[in-house]
């Protein structure tokens, strides 16, 4: 209740100054005519629910931690992190839908790793630095381009070269060590045609975990040309990583004994018996995006868009593992100076994935007075190899090839897709939306995976070769009459499979691609004092893969086809500008997120003797039932406050509903203060600033894992246990910023 109170005396605090404040004008910025693919664009028209995050919300909020905390007044989002600080490993989910069911595109180019459907935000550090604004679409959306969108789609624009030339240094450092230096450089209009910016950036973290260290480089470079009707822009962006794991999360047990802060990745017990941490127990990676991107207007109706595309990933992790079989990573057990033959031993591991993902997208708009017509296609193709080699075996007698590989594998997918959009105005305030997609995913994999099959005594092989065919109807109608505006609509949308839902399954249970049928109706009311609205949604799948406790023959979980799943919920957005200088937002989803007919199994030591439970209609995992988040935003002659709220209800790690295994509900605060100085001397901005995160000081955890299993009692009974770990969060932080304009 405490905290409550503190939040409105601060927001009435506010309001003081607020009948002697005049608003305040920001010029415009003068850039280049946008050069984008528009077509997973949603508009006033389409009858789609989405929020626009903008490039001034995005420096506002830009204080070194990673963009998905950029993003956190979305409705339906939440967030995650390894590091428990904001900074390294960390990713967020959208309508209780996770990373891989989340279609991400930057200029519609898509980000999601072909195989995992991931986005792994570490590997793009500071990407908002360059950002123009951030859409993201909840439900099926208008995405055609990339993974299908499952929960949501983020789609990300960089910004456009600025005409004038410019210098921007910026850099944070706060609690843990968190740091954060960029320098932006533009070089204005030359020769009335070209325009080049560029901007380098470092990011480093001690992370709140312990040794969940962070070092973080990126870069973004881009070169405009612009000549009457015709935009063209090279770009490219990417990053380094080194980071050290801490993805293994702590159990309650641990927490309790060791501290909030402990970290068992790394963990092992040295020659005299002692415990100690692996130093180099990090993930390495490096990418690299380039963009070729093309927007000719053809007349006053037709508009072309282009776009050639092209990742490059490479990296590997390396692991202390302890106490492992050798016969798992190719090497023969041997016998020791007393006699003894050792099967199993101390090692240190390294997983390489090298990656090629390339491309082109082509779209065509037509634009009259009643209608707009898109039309577009894509092909993307993906060459991936994965493989794993031992690097070091405490204590091994007999050959060892320095960094000896012990799997290896490839994988081949191509994707190709074409749409057809078409919005007609039926009136001046009501409009049809009709949008067909097809895609086809071609996919191959095939080696050895790096589990160890002990029915055949050799690494497990893969040899997948499987093909999908989609189809992706939607269809709506919206009304933007005044200030109200209301949507319809129903939407088919298709996923296959990831990588992991073959490498750890097997040829007895093969995946099947999932379907979803989305229904969306919403409705906000739009005046310049107040905003309200509301999004009812029912989101019904068909053969969702889900978790069920089932393990394959090497010991892995497997993901199975559910037949029947569910979300439907409500998502409640209102905001209040009390004056030019204060306003208030806030914005809330309650939900309902069921599996049908769920059975759970449990295995006996590890994996032998499934039992299993039937448990009926159960809730689906990290699908938290009510969401609610708040600001207070205050602007004053160059002074801004803002005060962020969020409140996560209870989630469960697992699909059986077992409060043993689940987050408990947290509420966290974040207030960030900033003075904007204008121009002070020869420069043409400053601006200083402070977050301080996590005000009232929560003892949280945001994302986690469990399993369960069982051993058989002295009644001849099986006797169940179940296990947990958790995501420790930071307690209060701060992160002073400074931003300089030249």
């Amino acid at each position: 209740m405490k905290k409550q109170v503190l939040v409105w005396a601060l927001a009435s605090g506010m309001w003081v100054p607020c009948r002697a404040a005049a608003a305040e004008e920001t010029p415009d910025t003068v850039a280049l005519q946008e050069v984008e693919i528009v077509a997973n664009r949603a508009t006033a028209k389409s009858p789609v629910a989405y929020t626009k995050v903008t490039r001034k919300e995005l420096d506002s909020r830009n204080d070194g931690r990673d963009l998905p905390y950029m993003l956190s007044m979305t409705p339906s989002l939440t967030m995650t992190s390894d590091a428990g600080a904001g900074v390294g490993y960390s990713a967020m989910n959208i309508r209780g839908s996770d990373g891989t069911r989340i279609n991400v595109t930057v200029n519609g180019v898509p980000i999601n790793d072909a195989e995992s459907h991931r986005v792994y935000w570490v590997n793009m550090p500071d990407l908002a630095s360059s950002l123009r604004d951030v859409q993201i679409q909840r439900g099926a959306g208008t995405s055609s381009n990339g993974a299908g969108a499952f929960g949501a789609s983020v789609n990300m624009l960089t910004d456009t070269p600025s005409r004038r030339a410019f210098a921007e240094a910026s850099g944070s450092y706060g609690s843990y060590n968190t740091h954060r230096a960029t320098l932006r450089v533009g070089s204005g209009l030359l020769g009335d045609h070209w325009m080049a910016e560029a901007r380098i950036s470092n990011i480093g973290s001690d992370g709140y975990i312990d040794r969940a260290s962070s070092k973080l480089w990126s870069y973004f470079g881009q070169l405009a040309y612009h000549n009457g009707d015709t935009d063209l822009r090279l770009l490219g962006f990417g990053g380094k990583e080194e980071t050290y794991m801490a993805w293994d999360y702590a159990s309650r047990e641990e927490i309790e004994l060791y501290g909030r802060r402990y970290n068992p990745c790394g963990q092992y017990t040295d020659s005299e018996g002692n415990i100690a941490y692996y130093p180099d127990q990090k993930d390495y990676f490096t990418q690299h995006n380039f963009h070729l991107l093309l927007a000719q207007r053809l007349g006053d109706s037709w508009r072309l868009n282009a776009a050639l595309h092209y990742t490059r990933g490479i990296g590997y992790y390396r692991q202390y593992k302890t106490s492992r079989t050798l016969r798992e990573y190719g090497l023969e057990p041997y016998i020791n100076a007393e006699g003894e033959t050792i099967k199993k031993s101390d090692l240190i591991r390294l997983k390489h994935s090298n990656s090629h993902f390339g491309g082109g997208t082509v779209g065509a708009d037509y634009t009259a007075d009643r209608i707009a017509i898109a039309l577009g296609a894509a092909l993307n193709t993906y060459h991936g190899h994965h493989f794993g080699e031992v690097e070091w075996v405490r204590n091994y007698i007999g050959p060892l090839d320095p960094l000896q590989q012990y799997y290896t594998n490839r994988s081949v997918k191509t994707d190709f897709s074409t749409f057809a959009r078409a919005t007609f105005d039926l009136t001046s305030a009501l409009s049809a939306f009709a949008d067909m997609q097809y895609r086809h995913i071609y996919y191959r994999l095939h080696g050895a995976n790096s589990d160890y099959d002990y029915t055949i005594e050799a690494m497990q092989p893969l040899d997948y070769k499987e093909r999908y065919d989609f189809l992706n109807p939607k269809i709506g109608l919206t009304l933007n009459q005044g200030p109200h505006r209301a949507f319809a609509s129903w939407s088919v949308a298709h996923k296959e499979p990831t990588r992991t839902n073959f490498t750890e399954g097997d040829p007895e249970h093969l995946p099947h691609a999932e379907r979803m049928f989305d229904y969306e109706l919403g409705y906000t009311f739009a005046h310049p004092v107040f905003t309200v609205g509301a999004n009812l949604y029912l989101m019904d799948y068909k053969d969702q893969l889900v978790l069920t406790g089932r393990l394959s023959d090497t010991g892995n979980p497997l993901t199975e086809n559910v037949p029947s799943s569910y979300r439907m919920g409500i998502e409640l957005q209102g905001a209040v500008r009390f004056c030019s200088a204060f306003e208030w937002q806030a914005n809330a989803t309650l939900s309902r997120n069921r599996i049908k007919r769920f059975t759970e199994y449990i295995y006996e030591d590890g994996w032998t003797n499934p039992i299993s439970f039937y448990l009926g209609t159960t809730p689906i995992a990290f699908s938290p039932s009510f969401l609610f988040n708040n600001t207070f935003n205050f602007n004053w002659h160059g002074f801004e406050a803002s005060l962020t709220s969020h409140y996560v209800s209870r989630q469960y790690l697992t699909n059986t509903g077992n409060r043993e295994a689940s987050l408990d509900p947290y509420f966290v605060s974040d207030l960030m203060l900033a003075y904007d100085f204008g121009a002070v001397g020869g420069l043409r901005k400053l601006r200083v600033g402070v977050s301080i995160n996590n005000l009232f000081n929560e003892k949280y955890e945001n994302n986690g894992y469990a399993g369960a299993g069982y051993y058989v009692g002295d009644n001849g009974q099986p006797v169940i246990y179940r296990y947990a770990g958790f995501a420790v969060q930071a307690p209060t932080n701060v992160l002073a910023t400074v931003t300089v304009h030249f």
